[in-house]
């Protein structure tokens, strides 16, 4: 991290903490996720699915993973710094969104997850607060940090996705399911925009 003068956490998830930083040697300003899971290998490192999937995938509705590098047995990923998260945007909003709002956030979320399925990846996590809003209007898809290879074999990990926007399939515990529980999320998504809370607000699995 001596390459980097930490501003700011914006983050700290299960899996590692981000923060705000500048580059010393450009002056761009990046964000950093150190991972909490210590890596004997840099080459155990790039196994993980969140490196995988965003070393292949490009396109400008997915985060931009700019490198990756570790230390002390850490893995650091610097990724492209965004602003506030659609989550934000829908606590600040006052009314609900218009059909031409509602069909741009669509189609945003929609080409940036044809790509990541078309590179063989689902996100499985896919909510307003991992959707971020670039300089330039553009709306990315962040935090890979539960996707799965689609041809990966189940059982997968147990936890999967906030519960307001997991798919029936997942609910069930049921052992097979695709890439399509990423556009169920999606349809969820679509309803909060109008109707300004989750769809589906259940306490527990069984609501």
């Amino acid at each position: 991290m001596k390459n980097f003068e930490e501003i700011k956490v914006i983050g700290d998830g299960g899996f590692g903490i981000v923060t705000k930083c500048r580059d010393n040697d450009t002056g761009q300003i990046v964000a950093i996720k150190k991972m909490k899971q210590k890596f004997a290998t840099f080459e155990e490192c790039l196994q993980l699915k969140e490196v995988k999937s965003l070393r292949k995938i490009k396109h400008d509705n997915v985060v931009r993973l700019m490198q990756v590098f570790r230390e002390n047995e850490y893995l650091y990923l610097v990724f492209e710094c965004l602003g506030e998260s659609l989550l934000k945007t829908l606590q600040n909003r006052t009314g609900p969104f218009t059909d031409a709002e509602v069909r741009y956030v669509m189609h945003e979320v929609l080409s940036g997850l044809a790509i990541v399925h078309g590179q063989g990846f689902f996100h499985r996590d896919v909510k307003p607060d991992n959707l971020l809003w670039a300089e330039n209007g553009k709306l990315k898809i962040a935090d890979f940090g539960l996707a799965r290879e689609i041809k990966s074999k189940p059982p997968y990990t147990e936890y999967v996705g906030t519960r307001w926007y997991r798919a029936p399939e997942i609910i069930i515990h049921h052992p097979f399911y695709n890439s399509s529980v990423d556009i169920w999320s999606v349809g969820c998504i679509a309803a909060e925009l109008y109707m300004l809370k989750p769809l589906f607000q259940g306490t527990s699995e069984n609501d």
